[in-house]
C-alpha cells in the first residue's frame, strides 16, 4: 500500500478547543500583578467577568485577547470550568457552544439547555451521598460561623431531574454537588492544612470524596463530579472524533480531562506551570 504524502486541502476542519476559563483565558488585577502579566503600564485589559455586584472582576491582557479571539474565529470553543450555573453568567465572554460546568457536574448543549443523558447520570450518583454531604455542610457552616473561623464555606448545589413523581415521571430535586471553602485572609497553608485534616471528619471520607486545593479555593468533591468525566463522555457521545482536540488549563484539577485531548497546554502561570517548574 502506497501512503499519499501531506497536500494541503483549504477546507478547514475546524478542531475542539476544550478550555479552562479562570487562570487561564482571564484572572483577577491581583493576578496579574503577582503574575507580571501586563508587560507595560500602556498595555489595555478587556473587562471578561464582573462580580455579584456587576462591576468588573476579570480581566482579560491584549494577548490574552487576542488568544481568545483567534480561538472563536479558528476552534469549536468548549468551556470547562469549575464555574456553576450562575457563577458563568458572569462571565462577559461569546460562548456558542458545549459548556462543562460546576466541575463536570452540569452539561449545557450548545442550545443551552441541559444534556439530560449526562444529567440523569449525575443524579444516580450524588443522590445517595446527600447525607454525607449535608453533614459536612452543617459542620463547616457552624465552624464559619465562630468568631475566630477564617474560613468562608458555601455549598454549591443545582436541581436535577431523578426518581419518581407521583406520575411515574421524573421530578426535580436540588442537591448538593460540591462544597467549597476560603480563606477570608487568603491564607493558602491553613487551606492545606485544613485538606490534610478532612479524611478524619467523616467516616470512608477518601471513599466518597477528593478534596482539590488551588490558591484560595478548597472544594470537597465526589469522586464522581470530575471534568474528566464529563469532557469523557463528550468526547465518547457527542463530539466527532475525526476532528482534533486541544485544550489548556492552569490548575492540576485540569489535567486528567486535558490528557483526553490530542494536544495540551498550559499558561506561563499557575498550579499546573509552578508543579512542573518542579522538574
Amino acid at each position: 500500500m502506497t501512503i499519499p504524502f501531506f497536500q494541503p486541502n483549504p477546507n478547514i476542519i475546524k478542531p475542539y478547543a476544550l478550555m479552562d476559563l479562570d487562570d487561564t483565558l482571564f484572572q483577577t488585577q491581583r493576578k496579574i500583578d503577582a503574575w507580571d502579566l501586563v508587560a507595560n503600564d500602556s498595555e489595555s485589559l478587556v473587562c471578561a467577568t464582573v462580580n455579584k455586584k456587576d462591576e468588573p472582576l476579570s480581566f482579560m491582557t491584549t494577548r490574552q485577547a487576542n488568544f481568545f479571539n483567534w480561538l472563536l474565529v479558528s476552534t469549536e470553543l468548549i468551556v470547562v470550568t469549575a464555574r456553576d450555573t450562575s457563577e458563568i453568567k458572569r462571565v462577559k465572554l461569546p460562548f456558542s457552544s458545549w459548556q462543562v460546568l460546576t466541575h463536570g457536574a452540569i452539561v449545557l448543549m450548545p442550545n443551552g439547555a441541559r444534556l439530560d443523558a449526562w444529567q440523569q447520570h449525575i443524579y444516580n450518583e450524588l443522590e445517595p451521598l446527600q447525607d454525607k454531604l449535608n453533614q459536612l455542610s452543617e459542620l463547616f457552616a457552624s465552624h464559619s460561623k465562630n468568631d475566630t473561623s477564617q474560613l468562608v464555606f458555601t455549598p454549591h448545589k443545582d436541581t436535577f431531574n431523578g426518581g419518581n413523581s407521583n406520575n411515574n415521571g421524573s421530578s426535580e430535586h436540588e442537591l448538593t454537588i460540591y462544597l467549597a471553602i476560603k480563606h477570608a485572609q487568603k491564607d493558602h497553608q491553613a487551606l492545606i492544612e485544613l485538606a490534610n485534616k478532612l479524611p478524619s471528619l467523616i467516616r470512608d471520607f477518601d471513599q466518597h470524596f477528593y478534596v482539590h486545593v488551588n490558591a484560595n479555593n478548597l472544594a470537597i468533591l465526589p469522586h464522581a463530579i470530575h471534568k474528566r468525566h464529563a469532557v469523557q463522555f463528550l468526547l465518547e457521545h457527542r463530539l466527532d472524533n475525526t476532528r482534533p482536540s486541544f485544550g489548556f488549563g492552569d490548575s492540576l484539577a485540569d489535567l486528567p480531562f486535558l490528557q483526553l485531548l490530542d494536544w495540551y497546554g498550559m499558561p506561563n502561570h499557575g498550579q499546573l506551570h509552578s508543579a512542573l517548574n518542579n522538574f
